[in-house]
């Protein structure tokens, strides 16, 4: 691990409810000096730090009396809307005591769809970082829907480090990293000490959410690393409850699960169009199209598509699948949903027969798609 982390200058650093909070009865004070004291550390030796934490929701609950998660969207929006204020106080206090400014930041999915206001946040962040700012980031749960949500802060911790094009990406749970089973379970679970983040095999390995808290388990974690890959960053999972983690694991401790990057960086707009969460439509390729896809990196044509489903407009992003529904790429289609659908099955050089006008021969041409 010494390499991966020793000369990594940016890092997005990920901590979850079950380490902010009391058993999700408000902050633990206590254990938030801890981060601010090893990130103010990891300042002094020249690292940029991006901090993702969890626990708004559960301070809001212990200001608000409530002793029960609620359930319903508009009491968990306004659960974080007061927990916000709390959780940011408590953070710029004592980020301050060590002469360092800090800056909350609030994101959606919504966000990062849209590609202007994708290069607006990731500009803002690398504005801060250039001054020296600790921005701390949350998803906005005061106005986020199911729609528009990341749906857990390891997959917002994965975003926001390839927006910025982080180095590593360090996901901090209750656990010592990812074992071989649940060690819940299964006594004799090894820790996987070093892996290939997006390997098949992980994800088997991860198996379902973890404590009750937070919503994110250990699934979600390697599903993050493989995200977090794509813009070529390592991610490291580990305890935090490991005694000065994340100062050590700079200086090259192996501490927990190391998950590397083992596949160039895509280049900044596939990269754009892999993060997108919510398809606005899906098209099913038949097995010719989906090789010329993967090994000759050509341009999905309407002839090697076999259903489309959903309703999507020229210019949106669209998943492409296999017929087991397994999503193998995506892009930016040339025509909307009903047209797609007049033209499946057609070689090029019949789109205008079937639609009176050619806008593109491709559905998706090679340069607005990516393979996943």
């Amino acid at each position: 691990m010494s390499s991966e982390l020793a000369h990594a200058k940016r890092l997005i650093v990920k901590v979850g409810s079950s380490l902010v909070t009391n058993s999700g009865q408000g902050l633990d004070h206590a254990a938030l000096t801890r981060w601010v004291i090893q990130i103010a550390e990891l300042r002094k030796r020249g690292r940029e730090v991006i901090l993702v934490s969890s626990g708004a929701i559960a301070e809001g609950m212990q200001r608000l009396g409530w002793k029960k998660r609620p359930s319903a969207v508009h009491e968990l929006q306004a659960a974080a809307a007061v927990g916000q204020m709390g959780l940011i106080e408590a953070y710029e206090s004592r980020f301050r005591q060590h002469g360092l400014l800090t800056s909350q930041v609030l994101l959606t999915h919504e966000d990062l769809a849209d590609r202007k206001r994708y290069i607006n946040a990731r500009t803002t962040l690398r504005t801060l970082l250039e001054l020296g700012v600790v921005p701390i980031i949350n998803e906005n749960d005061t106005v986020a829907t199911d729609e528009i949500r990341f749906g857990d802060n390891d997959t917002l911790g994965a975003l926001v480090t390839n927006l910025v094009e982080a180095d590593a990406l360090i996901i901090l749970t209750d656990q010592s990293g990812l074992y071989s089973a649940d060690p819940r379970k299964t006594p004799d679970a090894t820790l996987i000490r070093d892996a290939v983040a997006g390997s098949p095999e992980l994800e088997q390995m991860a198996g379902g959410a973890g404590s009750d808290i937070g919503l994110g388990g250990m699934l979600t974690k390697v599903i993050a690393a493989k995200r977090a890959a794509r813009s070529g960053a390592h991610t490291v999972i580990a305890s935090g409850h490991e005694e000065n983690v994340l100062v050590r694991l700079v200086d090259g401790e192996h501490v927990g699960t190391l998950l590397r990057a083992a596949t160039p960086p895509l280049a900044a707009r596939q990269q754009w169009m892999a993060d997108h969460l919510q398809m606005r439509g899906r098209l099913t390729l038949d097995a010719g199209a989906i090789k010329a896809l993967r090994d000759m990196q050509s341009s999905l044509l309407p002839i090697g598509v076999i259903a489309v489903n959903g309703e999507f407009e020229r210019g949106e992003v669209v998943g492409c699948c296999d017929e087991s529904g397994c999503e193998i790429a995506r892009g930016l289609v040339n025509y909307s949903a009903s047209e797609a659908r007049r033209i499946v099955c057609t070689p090029s050089s019949e789109i205008e027969k079937k639609l009176g006008y050619v806008d593109e021969p491709e559905l998706i041409h090679r340069d607005n798609l990516v393979v996943l």
